[in-house]
């Protein structure tokens, strides 16, 4: 449509610089009479503005219509292939994805995967103070307001992992409270949905096995939920599958094993 109104209006200029230019080069005739009427001429010429007049009003009434068509499909609800939660937490952010069957629905934080060329719905709602949901190669700002669902749409139209930020200062951590988007074509998505819908992997060593009751049996479990555990909280963030995640802490570090154990 941008291309298409360029191309009118660029048509348009030339038309009036062409009329411009003739009537800067058309002679003119001293001495003659201002008065006199030149029928035939006077007929032509009102033959030409009402044709333009015509012409201008078709050329709106077009453009009027593309653009009201375009804005429809733009703006359409279009049934979305994936629908998530997302909630804005000092400074966090949690996702959880819905899904008819609740057994298949999972949470996750701070990072989310959605399947390429296919529309996303995301439900926006704040836990506490007003965030911003925003990933400026993907889509605009939206607020998250406390008390009320905001929603938006999007299709990423190519893979990739796009960085995205809360844009409303929300305390302290605001500027570090990030996100990723991974865009994905739909067989990798669905392995990567069917894995975060499952708990937790049974520990297979010594060390993991001790690792887990640590975990639990510290205030960790307070907080934060590991699916297949008694750990159960909802405060902090989801950590059943963290250690697929590409970062810690709402984006601030990689995901690394050094980093973990420090974090």
């Amino acid at each position: 449509m941008f291309w298409l109104f360029t191309a009118v209006l660029a048509a348009i200029w030339l038309a009036v610089m062409l009329a411009l230019l003739m009537s800067l080069r058309a002679r003119r005739t001293f001495g003659a009479d201002p008065l006199a009427v030149d029928p035939r001429r006077e007929s032509r010429a009102g033959i030409l503005v009402a044709g333009l007049a015509v012409a201008t009003g078709l050329a709106v009434l077009v453009l009027t219509g593309l653009s009201f068509a375009g804005q429809r499909r733009l703006f359409a609800d279009e049934a979305a292939a994936v629908t998530i939660r997302a909630l804005g937490h000092q400074w966090w952010w949690e996702f959880q994805y819905e899904n008819a069957d609740p057994s298949q629905g999972f949470n996750t934080a701070n990072e989310i995967h959605v399947p390429v060329g296919q529309t996303v719905l995301v439900k926006l709602e704040s836990t506490d103070v007003i965030h911003s949901f925003w990933v400026p190669s993907l889509m605009g700002k939206v607020d998250l307001i406390p008390g009320r669902q905001n929603t938006l749409r999007f299709t990423a139209e190519r893979a990739g992992v796009y960085r995205g930020q809360c844009a409303e200062f929300c305390g302290l951590q605001h500027a570090k409270m990030g996100m990723l988007v991974v865009a994905e074509d739909p067989e990798t998505f669905a392995r990567w949905r069917e894995v975060q819908s499952q708990p937790r992997l049974e520990p297979a060593t010594d060390e993991a096995r001790a690792g887990e009751r640590a975990f639990v049996a510290a205030p960790c479990s307070m907080c934060h939920q590991v699916r297949g555990t008694r750990a159960a909280g909802h405060n902090g963030p989801e950590l059943t599958h963290v250690g697929s995640r590409r970062t810690l802490a709402a984006g601030t570090l990689p995901m690394s094993r050094g980093n973990l154990a420090a974090w």
